[in-house]
């Protein structure tokens, strides 16, 4: 006879029983939902959990938005190298980036979300959308959207390509070789930009969303947040089945092309808090663009590109959630790093309910054992 608990596959250590109970109960209240879960803590594996159909442990799944932190990251480690300067202008780096008015733009304002340039005039093509040369090329003459510094607002399909661009100026090699480089190999990191040669047997299609109960107010193509979304394009990529897109999952788009496991989720975070010092962490997670979304129309916070000031994280805590409801974290002052994954996108999208019960039950269970 199946049970929850049977539902659930994997280990947690001595003291994380909570975690394992809380993730047989989103199983069970949620039926066919497919998720992974895993934490590390002070760099030792406390939970590598997975249930439901059609997915393993070491299954890739897209992850969507949390992708970015591959790109956040990589800017993190040339700024702690001496590398980048943060309050240094794009252009310095990058001078084909200074026309239409973005000359003043700083490295700081363009990871926080606050250039102007979450898309172009007439959208992106979908072989544009997964390939961040092609992207970069595009928003370096492109007029911004509103006036830098001003405001902020989601890049949600171009903020990979902006900084794989800074990085592959300043390191010399492109975001995919500087990750691969830099985690995957050294630290055993099974989260990719794209699918790695000889692993598509791995890969599991994302599920699309459930209907709403309520359809939600369209969005125009030509508001900010539709050319956000690349609504301008007449050639549309369903966004919620974007990682089952062949060219998605050849290209790895730094913004949305990402594949990996919980596991790799939580592994890149572990490393990241292995490899950055405590100022550049601190720096990491700083909110500096806070306020009204001009994309989302919502509060959010920004800090070095990551999401922060998340109201059931740690104030030093970074990370990015993704549309298909997987979120990956770092917090340094409880030496965790987290990663879930789910099959099926969320009604509505986002990381949902399910990811925050478990971020909070694993802070609680390793802050009881510090």
């Amino acid at each position: 006879m199946t049970t929850i608990e049977t539902a659930v596959r994997g280990t947690v250590a001595p003291g994380y029983e909570p975690v394992r109970e809380e993730f047989a109960a989103l199983l069970a209240g949620e039926p066919g939902l497919a998720a992974q879960l895993a934490a590390r803590v002070d760099g030792r594996q406390v939970v590598d959990l997975c249930g439901g159909p059609d997915l393993a442990g070491d299954s890739l799944l897209g992850v969507f938005s949390s992708t970015k932190g591959i790109a956040f990251l990589a800017v993190a480690l040339l700024v702690q190298e001496g590398l980048l300067d943060l309050d240094r202008e794009v252009r310095a780096y990058w001078p084909e980036f200074a026309a239409a008015g973005k000359a003043g733009v700083t490295v700081r304002e363009l990871l926080g979300h606050r250039a102007g340039l979450v898309g172009v005039d007439g959208g992106f093509s979908p072989a544009e959308v997964a390939d961040d040369a092609a992207i970069a090329e595009r928003l370096a003459p492109q007029r911004p959207y509103w006036r830098p510094g001003a405001a902020f607002g989601y890049h949600s399909l171009t903020i990979g390509a902006l900084a794989g661009e800074l990085v592959r100026r300043v390191a010399s090699v492109g975001l995919k070789d500087f990750h691969r480089s830099r985690f995957v190999e050294p630290y055993g990191v099974d989260f990719h930009l794209g699918v790695p040669e000889g692993e598509a047997g791995r890969v599991v299609d994302v599920l699309p969303p459930l209907p709403a109960a309520e359809p939600a107010e369209p969005v125009e193509p030509d508001s900010v947040s539709g050319i956000a979304y690349n609504l301008q394009h007449p050639t549309q990529v369903d966004l919620p089945a974007l990682p089952n897109h062949p060219a998605v999952r050849a290209g790895g788009p730094a913004s949305v092309g990402g594949f990996g496991s919980a596991r790799g989720l939580a592994a890149l975070y572990a490393a990241a808090l292995d490899l950055l010092t405590p100022d550049t962490a601190a720096e990491c997670a700083q909110p500096y663009s806070v306020g009204r979304d001009l994309v989302l129309d919502m509060e959010r916070a920004y800090g070095l590109g990551f999401m922060v000031a998340v109201p059931y994280l740690g104030a030093r805590a970074f990370g990015h959630d993704g549309a298909g409801g997987s979120m990956a974290f770092a917090d340094p002052a409880a030496g965790l790093a987290f990663g879930y994954t789910r099959r099926r996108v969320p009604t509505p999208g986002g990381a949902g309910p399910d990811a925050t019960r478990l971020a909070k039950t694993i802070r609680a269970c390793a802050g009881s054992l510090r």
